[in-house]
């Protein structure tokens, strides 16, 4: 032990010496009631907490900017995360809808995903994944659980592309469900209209719009929308009925293809068949 003490002390003298010696130096000061000595007491420990508080806040700095990097990563994920919670719930959503309408209804419907959109102020079309191999044909109905979308205009083995309600090429016959009257519904490059309608008809703002039984495309009734306005064409005996429509068809993603097609014949014959 003797030896041990002996080898420390030999080693470590003079830096024990020296920490001895300031530690006799701070008891002295702190005793003294001298004032000078009091003065410089103050003026040694003002000048220690001056250092003290420089380095502290260099150390705390650091700390505050690694901290404030931690957290900015964190924020970061969190908003990645919550972005995906609600792309999801969004989605669940509408699948939901979808699995209310399959399980409700006799219809056979296709359900498919819309894999690109063609979107233009006038001629706007969707890519669904499915195609003949399926046994989708042109014509068919495109709808999802809020409403009708398009019809199918071409198909391929495993894709097709539809025309939606937005796009001038596409007229259908729709009707008014309550009043049970028909029009001519197109697109004009801004809004959905039902055309060169009487002012005798009594559409009003709120009514609800269908595909209409005698349409060569739709044979049975699929909600469009409903009235939104009504306006008087410039001879003053037509009135143009404005449609807000169910689905908003440029957002849309997950749809179902109605499988039945009607008569060609019949198509070819009436106004708003479906390829010009």
């Amino acid at each position: 032990m003797f030896k041990l003490l002996s080898n420390v002390w030999n080693q470590f003298r003079e830096y024990l010496v020296l920490v001895s010696l300031v530690i006799i130096s701070l008891s002295l000061l702190t005793q003294n009631n001298n004032p000078q000595v009091q003065k410089v007491r103050a003026v040694a420990f003002g000048s220690f907490a001056t250092v003290t508080s420089v380095f502290y806040d260099l150390f705390n700095i650091t700390q505050l900017k690694n901290d404030n990097q931690v957290l900015r990563k964190l924020n970061a994920e969190m908003m990645i995360h919550l972005s995906m919670l609600r792309e999801q719930g969004i989605l669940n959503r509408e699948l939901k809808g979808m699995l209310e309408i399959k399980d409700t209804t006799s219809l056979p419907l296709l359900p498919a995903t819309i894999v690109s959109k063609s979107l233009s102020i006038t001629q706007n079309t969707i890519t669904i994944n499915a195609g003949i191999k399926e046994g989708i044909k042109p014509g068919m109905p495109v709808l999802s659980y809020r409403g009708l979308v398009g019809i199918i205009q071409t198909c391929s083995e495993n894709f097709s592309i539809a025309r939606t309600i937005k796009n001038v090429d596409l007229k259908l016959t729709v009707k008014n469900e309550n009043k049970r009257l028909n029009g001519i519904m197109k697109w004009d490059g801004e809004k959905l209209v039902i055309v060169d309608v009487p002012r005798t008809f009594d559409f009003d703002v709120g009514d609800r719009i269908v595909t209409s039984e005698i349409s060569s495309i739709i044979p049975i009734p699929i909600p469009v929308g409903i009235v939104s306005n009504i306006e008087e064409d410039k001879t003053g005996l037509l009135n143009l009925i404005h449609i807000k429509p169910f689905e908003e068809v440029l957002s849309v993603e997950n749809v179902f293809i109605l499988m039945l097609v009607e008569n060609t014949e019949k198509n070819n014959l009436e106004l708003n068949f479906y390829n010009r």
